[in-house]
């Protein structure tokens, strides 16, 4: 397993959040984490990150314990984080905002370039044409391709992506999951927090649901489009 998740608990001061959330994602796979609105699905992104530190349990990635350290520690490890709010730099233009997520890969080969900003703009056409504009003209859909990009600047192996299709019209909606597909073919794992189930199974190898700071069941989605009675009951599909 790229990411063990070992029985974790987290709390906003005295408020526990997570109670007891197990989960894993292997090397190169796409996994989502799905459920209602408030039932601790961003705060497990969190905790994995070092936002959120959880008060128990562990969180191993590549068999390194990331619970105590820092964000910008578990950056530097190859873990990269797509924020629900998506956080571009108004003022900069997306080619600038590119240039901010640099980070050379962790245990990049000589002949491995990693993600540059030119193979970006191969990925992100569209940005190409928009690279000049500032990141406050720009639309939403674009400015979520931007942090994603920024954040593949980085080089990471594994991504943290909070809710990439909120608010974004349906057409938007398939060019944004066509991306995460396509970096997830390129060798970066993706743990996705996500409401939109219809989307989501498209692309998803396994899912997680959550309900009330605990994971209800865990499958693919086979086994997921089986389970009528957990959709109906968590996800109000």
């Amino acid at each position: 397993m790229l990411l063990e998740v070992k029985e974790i608990h987290s709390y906003y001061e005295k408020s526990h959040i997570l109670h007891g959330v197990s989960l894993g994602l292997k090397e190169g796979e796409l996994v989502c984490l799905l459920g209602r609105n408030g039932v601790g699905k961003s705060t497990a992104l969190k905790s994995v990150m070092g936002i959120v530190q959880p008060r128990k349990g562990s969180i191993l990635f590549g068999g390194q314990e990331l619970i105590g350290k820092e964000p910008y520690q578990i950056s530097r490890m190859g873990i990269g984080f797509v924020p629900e709010d998506r956080r571009v730099f108004p003022s900069l233009t997306a080619n600038e905002n590119l240039l901010m997520g640099i980070r050379r890969g962790k245990n990049e080969a000589p002949s491995k370039q990693g993600w540059t900003i030119e193979k970006v703009y191969d990925a992100f056409p569209q940005l190409k044409q928009r690279k000049n504009s500032k990141g406050a003209h720009l639309s939403g859909g674009e400015q979520q391709m931007l942090t994603v990009a920024r954040t593949l600047m980085g080089n990471p192996e594994l991504m943290l992506v909070d809710e990439p299709t909120e608010g974004l019209a349906p057409t938007i909606v398939k060019d944004v999951l066509k991306m995460l597909s396509a970096i997830r073919e390129s060798g970066v794992a993706i743990l996705m927090v996500e409401q939109n189930f219809k989307a989501s199974i498209k692309i998803a190898d396994r899912f997680y649901i959550m309900s009330k700071g605990q994971i209800v069941f865990e499958g693919n989605g086979e086994a997921l489009e089986a389970a009528e009675d957990v959709r109906k009951r968590y996800l109000e599909v």
